[in-house]
């Protein structure tokens, strides 16, 4: 029988100017808090849908579906939280954040189900130079020496355009046998934005809320078009 997988999220309480402040301007802060909450609530949609146990890792008041666990991120860089969380949740997991709403269910659920026998992790490539998953199995005690999971992130550096080379060269060294995952793209800036929007299930929050949106979407798009043409794109 193959082990249980648990999902794990990373989320924080989104507020104006403490999240998706790259999408300022154009947008105004409230209007990147909202879209980082439909993100997230698009996040949590799809990895409900997985049947699998959901712990959301969560800084500050995060609401969540019923039946999720909740857990509080730990102080300190994005390092030390995902490390925190990796110690706090036994067995296999499958990490990921709050920026990628078109995260499919099914391919969660089959990396679960599916999980080779020769595979110790996995890791989802974001397009950004960053990942959006790390999947880690339930490792036998000494596997990784004196170190615990945890120690699998903390130290690598995050946000920086190679976080995810750094983070696939840590889990070699750690002698994994590490698997990569479909890329994705995390939603960053207005360029990330409308890439993924072109994507999303029409029945999705942030598919709702984009609409709301259109002029400001329209209106970048065509000076984006006009930098294009004059040879300044």
């Amino acid at each position: 029988m193959n082990a249980e997988t648990t999902i794990i999220v990373m989320a924080k309480e989104c507020l104006p100017g403490k999240v998706k402040t790259r999408l300022h301007p154009p947008f105004t802060l409230e209007e990147a808090a909202d879209i980082a909450q439909a993100s997230l609530a698009d996040t949590l949609d799809a990895v409900g849908a997985t049947g699998l146990p959901v712990v959301v890792c969560a800084q500050g008041d995060v609401s969540v579906p019923a039946g999720f666990r909740v857990i509080p991120q730990v102080s300190g860089g994005l390092d030390e939280r995902i490390g925190a969380a990796l110690d706090s949740v036994p067995g296999r997991v499958l990490l990921v954040g709050m920026d990628t709403p078109q995260l499919d269910p099914m391919l969660l659920r089959a990396l679960a189900d599916d999980w080779p026998e020769d595979v110790d992790a996995w890791i989802g490539p974001a397009t950004d130079g960053g990942f959006w998953l790390l999947g880690i199995d339930d490792l036998r005690p000494g596997r990784l020496g004196s170190c615990s999971r945890g120690d699998l992130v903390r130290g690598v550096p995050m946000s920086v355009s190679d976080t995810g080379a750094h983070q696939r060269r840590r889990l070699v060294r750690m002698w994994l046998r590490v698997r990569d995952a479909p890329p994705l793209t995390d939603i960053d800036d207005l360029a990330s934005l409308r890439e993924v929007a072109a994507v999303l299930s029409p029945q999705g929050h942030l598919a709702g809320l984009l609409p709301r949106f259109s002029g400001v979407l329209e209106a970048t798009a065509a000076v984006g078009r006009a930098g294009e043409g004059d040879g300044r794109g």
